[in-house]
């Protein structure tokens, strides 16, 4: 979602609203309106569609990959991100010189089909379905975990998906996603999502507070600055997940009134992010040690302002299940209903968003999987490789070089760090 200096909401997504197709098939769904935002409202909206969620297992990936590792990977990842999403707005404009009449590129699926035709518009769309069906998993592995904490239930019915509290809680939410995600138009429900960043940030507020407290009562024991080779696949995988945003890119500097100062919004935006993220994940790890849960929120001590706190993340979570999973909804209604509206086909997704969460035993652990996958794809080889095909017989060999690179380093990093999570998540779900 992205907001324009009116300060009306518009529904925006990680992806592809808008589509690239010849005039003949060519769909009416614009991604944004015309409505340009000013400097403070284009940081504002890189804000709300990069920080999310996961910055609340940062403390418990510091602890599994060593503060310093941690906190250099997070910067890292938020300079190649940064070059990723760059890659995509020098590739755009170029492109946009080329097109002609009204065919003007609006999103990344947009920009997937005019570099490679059919096939880059089923890239972009995979990676985007499975992207953001992550973040909606995730983010009933946080409501049923936080839940169960707060307010403990038996051991559930002793049967599969229904062992334990968390389980009940996520089936819980499921008539209410299937009400939810059943409304064809989400307009009504985007004031909703900045309720939730502001839930965000005061979570986070509550959260430093506490780890201040808690630091200065009594050193934790178990702080380490380093970790292996294995723990930073695992870090660098919550890093891409927590920076992901990079879909709303090109969507971002469309709606721009001066788009010559986007790239230094841009990257004052990543650099005050990743400052954040670098701070809320060492204050939360040095306040706990080894004794890091992969939720922070989980170490809090029980009271009416921790509480309260978890239960506004959990109902803003919930809300915001349905805005998170729209852009795979229109993927697949693009795709198999011709662009129309299908209730089923919505039912039958958030049905299997519901199955996967349930047999996810670590959140932290699953947001390492799926930036390591997707994530890894979407911020690194796709733009990469848009850049590379667009600008390759105009690069000189360092351009070739760093466009190339970023495709391997990409595909190196995505395939083990996807593989490490992937055994992190089975050997988690055999203690569960």
């Amino acid at each position: 979602m992205a907001f324009g200096c009116n300060g009306e909401a518009v529904i925006g997504e990680s992806s592809d609203n808008a589509t690239l197709l010849p005039k003949e098939e060519e769909e009416e769904t614009p991604l944004l309106e015309n409505s340009k935002s000013c400097l403070p409202k284009t940081f504002a909206n890189f804000f709300i569609a990069i920080v999310g969620a996961g910055v609340l297992g940062l403390p418990y990936t510091f602890m599994k990959t060593g503060w310093i590792t941690g906190v250099l990977t997070l910067f890292a990842v938020a300079v190649l991100t940064y070059h990723g999403m760059m890659l995509l707005i020098h590739t755009r404009r170029r492109l946009d010189l080329t097109l002609i009449g009204d065919s003007k590129i609006s999103s990344f699926g947009d920009l997937g089909f005019a570099v490679c035709g059919p096939v880059g518009r089923f890239a972009v769309d995979v990676m985007i379905v499975l992207s953001q069906s992550g973040f909606c998993i995730g983010y009933l592995i946080f409501i049923g975990n936080t839940l169960s904490h707060l307010v403990s239930l038996s051991k559930g019915f002793g049967i599969p998906l229904l062992s334990s509290a968390k389980s009940l809680y996520i089936w819980g939410c499921l008539p209410f996603q299937l009400g939810l995600t059943s409304i064809p138009s989400l307009t009504l429900l985007a004031p909703l999502s900045i309720f939730a960043d502001i839930a965000q940030i005061g979570a986070m507020g509550v959260v430093m507070v506490e780890d201040v407290q808690t630091f200065t009562n009594q050193f934790p024991l178990g702080i380490e600055a380093f970790g292996t080779i294995s723990t930073f696949y695992y870090g660098l995988g919550v890093a891409l997940y927590s920076f992901e945003g990079v879909g709303m890119a090109i969507p971002l500097e469309t709606e721009m009134k001066d788009k010559s100062k986007y790239g230094k919004v841009l990257a004052l935006a990543m650099f005050f992010i990743a400052l954040m993220y670098g701070t809320f994940g060492v204050m939360g790890y040095f306040a706990y040690g080894s004794s890091t849960k992969d939720i922070v929120l989980s170490n809090m001590e029980k009271g009416v302002l921790s509480t309260s706190v978890k239960l506004g993340l959990c109902i803003n979570l919930f809300f915001t299940f349905p805005l998170m999973l729209n852009p795979a909804f229109e993927v697949f209604e693009r795709r198999f209903s011709n662009g129309n509206y299908c209730v089923w086909m919505r039912w039958i997704l958030v049905l299997g968003v519901t199955m996967v969460a349930l047999l996810v035993p670590n959140f932290a652990d699953f947001m390492s999987l799926v930036g390591s996958s997707t994530c890894c794809a979407l911020g690194f080889i796709l733009p990469a490789l848009f850049h590379y095909q667009v600008f390759k017989g105009e690069m000189d060999r360092k351009g070739t070089f760093m466009d190339l690179g970023l495709i391997v380093m990409g595909v190196f990093f995505g395939v083990t760090g996807t593989c490490y999570s992937l055994i992190e998540m089975f050997s988690q779900g055999k203690h569960v």
